[in-house]
């Protein structure tokens, strides 16, 4: 048996245990008592209002990809057009165990912080890990099959382009969802009402609630799962060019990684803290994730060495996957220097608040255009390392190194949105103060996991989409895109400006929905007697279902943007103008994606900061201008910012799947 077999069915084993592992922790989530009756009826509203989102986005989902498919089966070939298929179904399925579990975990997590602290966290981080290890799971399951089945490279592309469709419209929708109930419940409840951000008698919080799961765990898990998926895939299509060995060795890196993450995870534990020690809480949260991600990224490191010099003899790939691994630690730690209220930036955004909303706002922007500064750098400085000691390869090698142990960082990401719920859910259920304070502590630390886990998803994506950038050119011949030619000139422009055009439209449907939240949570008030006083119940399900339906209205046009623009570039302007479209897409892209999600994160925080008992506390002028900063900065960080996640990677696949018929068109050869 040739050793690239024998890598292969290991990887396909590798994913199977985390699958397994997946099972276990799913069992061990599902044990956990849900609390009194209350606490379960306010779950099962969250899990019932996000399925619905859910299927309505599918069927939406379907259409386009019916069409699609077809499309490819007629033009290309129908094995790309069924891989293409697989892609969708496996990202779609991922995404709904996950939210799955996720809507079950929150009252769970809620009840055991009654009883212990280390429970209510136990949950709520296995739970994330779920989520996480089912990621991983399923993508390198899938390739493996796919690969075994056919080894055509371009399967494996088709079946990228399907996830990544998949993520697209669950990103979009998503993000507009939980930003258009989160915004409108925050004008009418914070603003305009001065009630708590989780009171009962607002009836968006539910919807709010439901935007979290399906924004935050449905969202990113599946940009992740396409960012992996991608990384992987574009690896090994440039592999074809030195050799079965480079062809195997992301995929079997990926494998290995799926073991040191579940490593990293078993790690991830919490012991007991003082009732009243916030910040001992706090910090023994972030001291075990911080413990599971450097034991998992050091044993990739370690492993990566003796697979590489055994496999193909020399360690160019092994710097590359060092390269990478590296660079998504310092974007991680680059964003909670920017994000978390322990430092400067986040404090200048606070005190500028003492002086009203405008200064916030100046400061928030201010602060979001200067937190590009470390990422980017690191970005470009590990795709010179992997460039000039693996070439184009080596470039996609570190994307692949960046995302190796994604299980663990992806579950540190979406344990954030579960320990909000369960924030929520204690809040609505007026438990005692003290079961309040300790679910505050798991979520004070939840807000900074996901700031650094969107801009842990940025790195990543910029990488990969760099690796589809490389792999388009290496497919089409175009060793060179002269900026003397207009039309390569003029691609790049484009691609600049389809970033711009995707952000006013995602930014616009979060305003348009919260527009509509605000009118119903209003009408509400005015005609149900009692609701302010607490003797009535809202209409949850009637705000869950507008900002469902608006979600779903207004993000059509520009997840078609990104599949139609680089389509007709390819037909009318030519291969090379599209290269340049690419090159420009990933370029913009990077910079608004991490402004707007790290500006985001650190108005939020800020505000946060603020409440926590600075500056006046709740109420004072400093809270009311921090809560319009933090308005202003939900739909930049939850919904902008991460949707262009998957357009800077889309695009290069759309290129890549036109590539023969472009190539036909133009008279050259694929």
């Amino acid at each position: 048996m040739e050793i690239t077999t024998i890598l292969l069915i290991a990887s396909a084993i590798t994913g199977v245990i985390g699958l397994v592992y997946v099972c276990i922790l799913i069992r061990s989530i599902l044990k956990a008592d849900r609390g009194t009756q209350k606490m379960s009826d306010i779950s099962e509203a969250i899990s019932l209002g996000a399925q619905a989102f859910i299927k309505r986005e599918y069927l939406y989902l379907g259409i386009c990809v019916v069409g699609i498919a077809i499309l490819m089966a007629i033009f290309l070939d129908y094995r790309e057009s069924i891989t293409f298929l697989y892609g969708v179904v496996t990202s779609a399925l991922v995404c709904w165990l996950g939210i799955s579990i996720s809507t079950r975990s929150n009252c769970r997590s809620c009840n055991l912080a009654i009883i212990s602290f280390p429970g209510a966290f136990k949950v709520a981080y296995s739970a994330g890990a779920m989520m996480g290890m089912c990621v991983v799971g399923v993508g390198v399951l899938s390739i493996c099959i796919i690969y075994a089945i056919n080894p055509d490279l371009r399967l494996l592309v088709s079946y990228a382009f399907g996830s990544s469709l998949t993520a697209l419209f669950l990103r979009v929708g998503g993000g507009i969802y939980t930003k258009s109930a989160d915004v409108g419940s925050d004008i009418v409840g914070k603003v305009e009402a001065g009630i708590p951000e989780d009171d009962p008698r607002n009836p968006g919080i539910i919807a709010d609630a439901v935007g979290d799961n399906v924004g935050d765990i449905g969202g990113m898990g599946s940009d992740l799962f396409e960012s992996y998926v991608s990384a992987i895939a574009a690896a090994m299509f440039l592999g074809y060019f030195l050799g079965p060995k480079y062809v195997i060795l992301p995929l079997f890196l990926a494998g290995v990684g799926i073991l040191c993450s579940i490593i990293g995870a078993i790690c991830v534990r919490v012991g007991e803290a003082g009732e009243k020690a916030f910040e001992q809480q706090t910090k023994l949260v972030r001291n075990a994730m911080n413990r599971g991600l450097i034991i998992s990224n050091v044993l990739m490191i370690v492993a990566s060495f003796f697979i590489v010099k055994w496999l193909v003899g020399e360690l160019s790939a092994f710097w590359s996957v060092t390269a990478g691994l590296l660079c998504g630690l310092f974007i991680g730690w680059a964003t909670f220097y920017y994000t978390a209220d322990q430092y400067s930036p986040v404090k200048n955004i606070a005190r500028s608040a003492e002086t009203g909303a405008a200064t916030v706002v100046i400061e928030g922007l201010g602060q979001g255009m200067m937190s590009t500064a470390p990422p980017v750098i690191s970005c470009v400085i590990a795709m010179l390392v992997a460039y000039y000691v693996g070439g184009l390869y080596g470039i996609a090698v570190a994307g692949v190194g960046i995302l190796g142990v994604l299980g663990v960082n992806l579950a540190c990401d979406c344990y954030g949105p579960i320990v909000d719920n369960a924030a929520g859910i204690a809040e609505m259920c007026g438990l005692e103060k003290a079961i309040r304070h300790r679910c505050d502590a798991l979520d004070a630390v939840g807000n900074t996991t996901a700031a650094m886990g969107k801009g842990f998803a940025i790195g990543g994506a910029a990488l990969t989409a760099i690796a589809w950038l490389a792999a388009y050119f290496e497919a089409t011949k175009v060793k060179v895109a002269s900026l003397t030619d207009p039309t390569v000139l003029g691609g790049l422009f484009l691609g600049g400006l389809l970033i711009f055009l995707f952000t006013s439209l995602t930014m616009r449907a979060v305003g348009r929905g919260a527009h509509f939240i605000v009118k119903e949570v209003r009408r509400q008030w005015h005609e149900i007697p009692g609701l302010m006083e607490g003797t009535a119940k809202p209409d949850y399900e009637r705000c869950v279902d507008m900002a469902t339906r608006g979600a779903l209205r207004y993000m059509i046009v520009p997840a078609l943007l990104s599949i139609i623009v680089p389509a007709i570039v390819g037909i009318f302007a030519g291969i090379e103008a599209l290269g340049s479209l690419l090159a420009g897409a990933v370029a913009f892209g990077l910079l608004v994606a991490l402004f707007m999600s790290n500006a985001g994160g650190a108005w939020d925080n800020a505000k946060k900061w603020i409440e926590a008992g600075n500056l006046g506390g709740k109420g004072s002028l400093a809270h009311k201008s921090a809560v319009v900063g933090d308005t202003v900065g939900d739909p930049f960080k939850d919904t902008s910012g991460p949707s262009l996640n998957i357009l800077i990677k889309i695009v290069g696949k759309v290129a890549l799947v036109m590539a023969p018929l472009l190539l036909a068109l133009w008279g050259k050869k694929f």
